[in-house]
């Protein structure tokens, strides 16, 4: 039988709560989603803004968690099973993921940035699996409940862990950090992410920077050399007493310099100089934005000193995440259409990298290129400036058909040349429809947006409505 993740004494220590009832040797994991429960785990009711844990407690234990971390027990919980009565569940949670970092004696990758940050992490996990027991988040838990999720779950023999971090105000990632003490730590990116709580792109590097300030001793920074205010983040690191900066991208004097990149369909090739060698290898996802994020894997590992030949071969592996550019073919009379999903979520930075990728790819006979495109949000006052900007960037794509939704995306539509508008609608609900009469054989077809704007539903309904092609055996 294995070991627990947690024994019940190392829970009562971080936790210092009050246990009624009696209390499991161990916990096999954590959770605050009752859905996720199949025995044995420790349940944590966290209150949220949608919605209370503390109405699933009792239904947690009777699926089989262990015991359940409540603040406000009542009778049907205690009946169900044991409980441990703190003041604040999410800060009980934030105390058992900074003792779940503390007992790891493995390195640890924290990753911020305004795009990217999610598929970096996913990078760096497959390919520091290949050389150690890795840990990462399954998903973008990348805030505040997120991050201590991450490292409750962190297994006490893990060699590597890599915690993403993200931010919606000034603070949040200092915070974090504080918890997850990073070994190495990577910024992807300045973008207008958020611009509208910021102000400027200046804030928003500040505010990136912060990741730095959780840097343990002979902590390294990795810096994506070609970003706006580099030298914002280039000095925090210095400050925050980084034992050494490693750059990358594009910019001649990044450490390591991104010589040449091929994207095609299902992979893009890197060609880059690292260390004074060159190096080449495939990551198997396309786009550029993938080239120069499979940089600060190997900025990480040569961080870490890893072997580096070993991190490089694993990325082939590598696989879009949900949402995040997954291609899909689908069957339509006289041949096929590709589907390219980047619905998970955009900001300006990653619109302009989807429409990239697009760009890259080519169209089947008779086919177009067809942008499908629903608001970016949080962008405050300049919305209507940064939606109406993407017009130069349909032009350079090649797009030949834009679809639009949502009141933003109407300040694109005014904006786009006439002949490439296809159809603007209020509400992503109504696209599916227009697109099923107007898509054809040979279309690549791009669908992304705002988590927010919906358009992850357009892409599902896409899928249903023509058969995803099957590879022959």
């Amino acid at each position: 039988m294995s070991a627990p993740l947690w024994t019940w004494p190392e829970v009562a220590a971080a936790l210092k709560g009050a246990p009624l009832g009696d209390m499991p040797e161990g916990f096999c994991g954590v959770s605050f989603d009752s859905r996720e429960i199949t025995g044995g785990e420790l349940f944590f009711a966290i209150r949220g803004v949608r919605m209370d844990g503390h109405a699933f407690a009792a239904g947690a234990l009777r699926a089989g968690a262990g015991a359940a971390v409540v603040s406000s027990p009542d009778e049907e919980m205690t009946g169900a099973g044991p409980v441990i009565v703190v003041p604040d569940t999410l800060q009980a949670l934030q105390a058992l993921g900074r003792a779940g970092r503390a007992r790891v004696k493995g390195s640890i990758i924290g990753v911020t940035g305004s795009v990217g940050k999610t598929t970096t992490k996913d990078m760096l996990a497959l390919a520091f699996s290949d050389i150690g027991r890795t840990h990462a988040a399954r998903a973008s838990f990348n805030n505040h409940w997120g991050v201590p999720l991450t490292l409750a779950r962190m297994p006490r023999e893990t060699r590597f862990g890599i915690i993403e971090m993200g931010m919606n105000a000034p603070g949040e990632i200092a915070a974090l950090t504080a918890m997850a003490r990073p070994h190495v730590a990577v910024v992807t990116q300045v973008a207008e992410s958020h611009i509208g709580a910021f102000g400027d792109l200046a804030a928003i590097a500040r505010a990136k920077a912060e990741i730095f300030t959780g840097l343990e001793a002979a902590g390294v920074a990795v810096l994506n050399r070609d970003m706006p205010h580099f030298g914002i983040l280039q000095a925090a690191a210095k400050d925050a007493g980084a034992a050494e900066i490693l750059t990358y991208g594009r910019h001649e004097e990044a450490d390591i310099r991104l010589l040449d990149a091929a994207s095609g369909e299902a992979c893009v090739c890197v060609h880059a100089r690292a260390g004074g060698q060159d190096i080449s290898y495939r990551v198997g996802m396309p786009g550029m934005h993938v080239a120069q994020n499979s940089l600060a894997v190997v900025g990480a590992a040569m961080a870490l000193k890893a072997d580096l030949s070993v991190v490089i071969q694993a990325l082939a592996r590598m696989r879009p995440p949900k949402g995040r550019g997954e291609r899909t073919r689908l069957a339509a009379p006289g041949g096929d259409i590709l589907l390219i999903d980047e619905s998970y979520n955009a900001n300006p930075a990653s619109m302009r990298a989807a429409l990239a990728a697009l760009a890259e790819s080519e169209p089947g006979r008779g086919g177009r290129r067809i942008a499908v495109l629903g608001d970016m949000l949080e962008l405050g006052e300049m919305g209507a400036e940064l939606h109406a900007a993407l017009a130069d960037e349909l032009e350079a794509a090649r797009v030949d058909v834009l679809y639009v939704s949502g009141p933003l995306m109407a300040h694109l539509w005014e904006a786009a040349p006439a002949h490439l508008r296809g159809a603007r609608v209020a509400q992503a609900a109504e696209l599916p429809k227009i697109l099923r009469g107007d898509l054809r054989a040979g279309d690549v077809v791009m669908v992304k947006g705002s988590l927010g704007s919906k358009m992850g539903p357009v892409a599902q309904a896409l899928r249903e409505m023509f058969e995803p092609v099957t590879d022959e055996a």
